[in-house]
């Protein structure tokens, strides 16, 4: 649980155990895109959190209230954290824009990342959620790569130099720089943002918070002293992405409005619990970050602090260099955890000349290229050791005391550190929690993937899948001519890209003498598409995790499943489209996320088998990303120019809609459509990796793209089948 601890700059734990490990560990869990969570003892974990902080006697009455609070508030911090720069010169100015910067960077970084799982297969035509996705697809800047709102921040990073752990976001945790408690909200909002059907209001409620409050107050310091060096709309995710858009906080405010359209009075008090939760959290963090800038106006608290992070290293050195009567080792060992003593030592040391860094051994002999601790320091650890040094009174006068003031080693910062159980990250390890059971058969397998969650028997289940189906696709896959090419070459795939285009307009000018499908074979053949068809876009699924969805090869991954969900508006929604064809047909099909509809007895089993693994490989884009992006190649590229427009003239035939093939044919189009993109995936990644021969990584990569792009249309023959069982033979020996 969350307590308060006054405690001295930096105190990181040594037992990785420890309460603050957690905080760091669950933020690292958040941005894994492949991380599943059980509901185990998680559910009871979270809502507790949610409630940790107690209730104002007379708070706000609704969620205009809260956010006219949360305004009032940002507004209030902000000031505060201005009040910091009055009488601050230049240099400690800079450390004021370094820490604050640092400290906003956990939240920051994954701004919005929360939202990343709002959407599933299963509901994927569900208003709320395209709403949320419309919301979603605004803070990752879908369209364009590293455009998201935390690669905005990062791009400050980079020009404050900061960035180092920064890339991917989970490296940051290893920052001993940034306080604990600056990874608790974004941890607990990521943990929750893997449970979205059981967190979803909750997530709304404070994602609400954070866009109302705005740009957080600390970042006031930075953008007043460098206004011109940022992003700070992008950054900021109270505004809008586009000139024309909604602002973040109003697109919010509208999807929340939608949810409690249709929800009951439990579904208000969810948003607002996680409202008022948020807001809480901002405050104790802000209260000890702001804290910590105002100590950090003191040159001896940077200089304790380095001494701290420093000791336990440098300890295993200098036995032999005496200070104060004991070895300089000694002073270290106990800096780790009191560096005062050692700060007043060396003040008083021949190793330093107060109020002169410039003239003392320690920066000038000891650091130098022939001193002992040549480059043990990093430039900016320099600049603090002479920041401190300056600043000490000159010779023959009275030497600083660095525990003035009742300060506890140099200055006492009062910082919101979160004490949280371990049991947040138990339910990750599948040894920890009910392991569940595997699907009993492929109707079932349907319906438990088609949201986010699971049990690790499922787990094991979609990965085995998986294996098997891939095992089936590279069955005799060189003697296969219908594929990709044999071997990639730089100048990409754009030319078969069009050799390919030519041939599918060639079939279709062969096939257009022969008769077309009678009625009911063309309503038999679009009832046994629906399980495919209605979950368009699920192998892509893996691409809505943050760090994915904007980067140089996701960001084309992305915005396809953007696309197939209609850019957020249900009538561009192609399971939406696709259902107004059956109803024309006389089919109602059950929701797609539905029991119902997994074992509606008009479907053929064998009408699962693709679409099961569509949703089983979707939940793995960093393990199969070769393979999706040639099972997205091939299935982008599968219908343009021929199938879709043979499949238009048997629809207009009958009457039925042509929409859905129509709308197809023209975004999965060769020159700046989905196949486009799908083949500019692909030849970025490959660009990527080295192109020597002898290592055999391009080559290697390219060969499970060209098993993913058949994994469309495997193989069905026994030799195929024999390498399935084998693949999963080898899976349960190596599980044993």
């Amino acid at each position: 649980m969350l307590s308060h601890r006054t405690h001295e700059p930096r105190a990181q734990p040594e037992d990785c155990q420890t309460a603050d490990s957690v905080i760091r560990s669950m933020y690292v869990q958040g941005t894994d895109p492949e991380v599943w969570l059980s509901a185990g003892r998680l559910l009871p974990e979270i809502r507790s959190e949610l409630r940790r902080f107690p209730a104002e006697a007379a708070g706000p009455a609704g969620i205009d209230q809260l956010q006219c609070l949360a305004a009032a508030w940002a507004s209030e911090e902000a000031g505060r954290y201005r009040a910091l720069l009055d009488g601050a010169d230049s240099t400690t100015r800079g450390v004021l824009v370094r820490r604050a910067a640092l400290g906003c960077a956990p939240l920051a970084l994954m701004s919005g990342a929360w939202l990343q799982w709002l959407t599933a297969p299963g509901h994927a035509e569900d208003p709320v959620a395209l709403k949320g996705l419309a919301l979603y697809a605004a803070d990752v800047g879908v369209g364009h790569p590293r455009a998201s709102r935390g690669d905005a921040y990062l791009e400050l990073l980079r020009h404050l130099h900061l960035s180092e752990n920064a890339v991917p976001a989970a490296r940051l945790t290893r920052d001993q720089r940034i306080d604990d408690g600056a990874f608790y909200l974004p941890g607990v909002l990521l943990t929750m943002s893997r449970r979205p059907d059981d967190f979803l209001a909750e997530i709304f409620g404070a994602d609400l918070c954070l866009r109302t409050v705005g740009l957080l107050p600390a970042l006031t310091v930075v953008k007043e002293l460098l206004p011109t060096v940022a992003d700070w709309p992008g950054i900021d995710p109270a505004t809008a992405r586009q000139p024309a858009g909604l602002a973040g906080s109003e697109q919010c405010r509208r999807t929340i409005e939608a949810l409690l359209s249709r929800a009951d009075a439990g579904a208000r008090r969810q948003v607002m619990l996680g409202f008022q939760w948020a807001l809480n959290a901002l405050r104790h963090w802000s209260d000890g970050l702001r804290t910590e800038l105002d100590a950090s106006r003191d040159p001896a608290y940077e200089m304790a602090e380095l001494l701290r992070l420093r000791g336990r290293e440098g300890a295993v050195y200098h036995r032999g260099l005496s200070l104060g009567g004991r070895s300089l080792s000694e002073w270290l060992r106990d800096s780790s955890a009191h560096p005062g003593p050692l700060l007043e030592v060396l003040a008083g040391s021949r190793l330093v000349k107060p109020g002169r860094a410039a003239a003392s051994p320690l920066v000038n002999g000891l650091i130098s290229e022939r001193g002992p601790m040549f480059r043990v320091f990093a430039p900016e650890d320099l600049t603090v050791l002479a920041r401190w040094i300056d600043s000490l009174p000159a010779t023959g006068q009275p030497a600083a005391d660095p525990t003035a003031d009742g300060a506890s080693q140099v200055t006492a910062v009062a910082s919101a550190m979160y004490e949280m159980s371990p049991l947040l990250l138990a339910d990750t390890d599948a040894g920890s929690t009910a392991p569940g059971r595997a699907p009993a058969d492929l109707r079932e397998a349907y319906h438990l993937l088609q949201t986010r969650t699971g049990t690790p028997a499922l787990h094991r289940y979609a990965l085995a899948y998986v294996d098997r189906w891939l095992a089936r696709s590279g069955h005799g896959i060189d003697r296969d001519r219908q594929g990709l090419p044999t071997h990639w070459k730089p100048e990409g795939l754009q030319p078969w890209l069009a050799e390919q285009h030519d041939q599918h307009g060639h079939e279709f000018e062969e096939s257009s003498a022969s008769p077309g499908p009678s009625r009911q074979e063309l309503i038999t053949s679009t009832i046994q598409l629906a399980p495919l068809t209605l979950i368009d876009g699920a192998w892509l699924q893996g691409f809505t995790n943050y760090e994915h969805a904007s980067s140089e090869i996701g960001f084309f991954l992305f915005e396809t499943y953007w696309d197939e969900l209609g850019n957020g508006e249900p009538q561009l929604n192609h399971p939406l489209i696709y259902r107004e064809v059956l109803a024309e047909m006389g089919v109602d099909l059950p929701p797609t996320g539905s029991m119902e509809f997994a074992r509606w007895p008009g479907f053929h089993d064998n009408s699962f088998e693709l679409p099961v693994y569509w949703l089983c490989i979707g939940r793995f884009p960093q393990t199969f990303l070769p393979e999706l992006l040639g099972l997205n190649l091939a299935m982008e590229l599968s219908g343009v120019g021929g199938s879709y427009r043979q499949a238009r003239i048997a629809l207009k035939t009958y009457g039925f809609s042509t929409r859905f093939v129509d709308i197809h044919n023209t975004i999965d189009n060769i020159a700046s459509g989905h196949s486009a993109w799908a083949a500019d995936a692909v030849d970025t990644y490959l660009a990527t990796l080295p192109a020597s021969q002898g290592s055999g990584a391009r080559a290697e990569v390219w060969k499970r793209i060209r098993v993913g792009y058949r994994s469309l249309n495997p193989p069905h023959g026994l030799g195929a089948r024999r390498a399935a069982r084998r693949a999963r033979t080898m899976k349960e020996r190596d599980h044993a």
